[in-house]
């Protein structure tokens, strides 16, 4: 007899077909995570505390999950009802790209708790949390975006926030291997992280990024996942709009541009990695991350 489903009630909305919305650092998950908080019904949160933290923890130690699946889905479900709760102060405590997001700048509430229909969250690093995430909520809708490599490390580069990830004692690929956060997933990767650049680092995030993302596309249906491609979205952002409004079955104000999580307009840009990264840099992205640029459309 299969388990019953868990329902959370949370402003006193039973919460159905939560949206959520994955992808690499820098590849544009804000502004559709933006575009769904300002849509009618919608209430989106966007790197709440009570939700990094527990992303970042199962990120940095993805062995707490395997083989706790129950575990890890009433953690999740015990953080979003956290982070989705409607107080007279909640939005002051919330994060500031939540905050710009919503366009608020006082006291106010980012939504009416009499208005919510649907809930979701855009937090940065959301996609190592997927398998859990479905485990708890297993009508979600989940949206991912893929961007080019080079761009990515190139806004990568600028991001002292992301380059702290690489510290000693953030993700230990010595006790947690293989470690999808930092991309190390075979013998060779683990032999090799030593050896690479910042920049080299920084391509087998990507890497193991879109490779987790692929992995998903191929365990879930289309029903559940759709991913978009960054440049598309920034380029045809009324079409983007559209599919996103079809695959989650409710209207989704257009993405507003430029700009992620607070960058200028230039890292928001396609192909700012040609005026950006060097050609020994280049020669290093290629040589770690090559052949998943090409799978995706990156290189020809």
């Amino acid at each position: 007899m299969p388990p019953r489903p868990h329902i959370l009630v949370v402003n006193g909305r039973k919460v159905q077909r939560p949206v959520f919305v994955l992808g690499a650092p820098h590849s544009g998950t804000e502004l559709v995570g933006g575009a769904l908080k300002q849509s009618p019904g919608f209430h989106v949160t966007i790197g709440q505390d009570a939700v990094q933290s527990v992303v970042y923890a199962f990120a940095r130690s993805p062995s707490i999950q395997r083989g706790r699946g129950d575990a890890a889905a009433t953690v999740l479900r015990d953080a979003f009802a956290q982070a989705w709760l409607l107080t007279s102060h909640s939005c002051l405590t919330c994060s500031p790209a939540c905050r710009q997001a919503g366009h608020v700048t006082g006291p106010a509430s980012c939504v009416a708790e009499r208005e919510i229909v649907r809930y979701g969250d855009a937090s940065p690093d959301l996609m190592y949390c997927a398998t859990a995430l479905v485990a708890a909520f297993p009508d979600a809708r989940l949206v991912q975006i893929v961007r080019d490599g080079r761009d990515v490390i190139a806004a990568m580069l600028a991001d002292p926030q992301a380059l702290g990830w690489f510290k000693a004692g953030f993700a230990s690929i010595e006790t947690e291997f293989p470690n999808p956060f930092l991309g190390v997933e075979t013998e060779q990767d683990r032999d090799l992280w030593p050896r690479l650049s910042t920049v080299g680092k920084c391509a087998l995030r990507w890497r193991g990024s879109v490779r987790t993302m692929a992995r998903l596309r191929a365990a879930m249906s289309a029903e559940q996942l759709t991913t978009l491609r960054y440049e598309n979205v920034v380029s045809q952002p009324a079409a983007a709009a559209a599919a996103v409004s079809g695959f989650v079955g409710g209207a989704v104000g257009q993405v507003q541009l430029p700009g992620a999580a607070g960058d200028g307009q230039d890292s928001a840009e396609p192909g700012i990695w040609r005026r950006v990264l060097t050609s020994a840099q280049l020669a290093e992205i290629d040589s770690v991350a090559g052949p998943d640029l090409r799978r995706v459309g990156y290189l020809d």
